[in-house]
């Protein structure tokens, strides 16, 4: 078997386990699409385990960073200034997200944002905004963060399952 079909067949194999999971046992704990993009920026980000690491850190500093921006905007912080404080708010969380690529853990700026962006879409689209400070799964940065490394261990395991098939 090619190592191309080798993948293909491990990602949809193992995709289905990572969905029937994320939308039953691990419904309300779990999110199959954030899983989904952490599986995919582990394979972009190089496929091995620096790549784990680095999709782990870099989506889970993201999500935090959108959770403050989220606290602040939700709470007010800046209301003085109308239309204009969310903008500030999240050019101030976002430039980060690239600032840090000087540390190897958070190099990939792709994986920051990706973080950022699902947990802030996820908080917009649901209503969770406010939940950035509660102590369980309605909290859209703990959402985030624990279908981040889920789905970057199931990226781990669908490179290593295609190595055994392909051989």
């Amino acid at each position: 078997m090619s190592k191309l079909t080798a993948l293909a067949l491990s990602i949809a194999v193992l995709g289905g386990v990572w969905a029937f999971l994320a939308l039953n046992p691990l419904a309300g704990v779990a999110l199959v699409w954030v899983g989904f993009i952490a599986w995919g920026c582990y394979f972009h980000t190089g496929g091995d385990g620096a790549a784990l690491q680095k999709t782990i850190a870099g989506m889970s500093f993201g999500a935090i960073l959108a959770g403050v921006a989220l606290y602040l905007v939700s709470s007010g912080t800046l209301g003085g200034l109308g239309a204009l404080a969310a903008p500030l708010i999240i050019a101030v969380t976002v430039f980060p997200l690239v600032a840090v690529a000087g540390f190897n853990l958070l190099s990939t700026v792709p994986a920051n944002v990706y973080g950022y962006a699902a947990t802030a879409g996820l908080a917009l689209t649901a209503g969770t905004a406010a939940n950035v400070t509660a102590a369980d799964f309605s909290n859209p940065v703990l959402l985030v963060i624990v279908s981040t490394v889920i789905g970057a261990i199931f990226g781990l395991l669908s490179g290593k399952l295609a190595g055994v098939l392909g051989k």
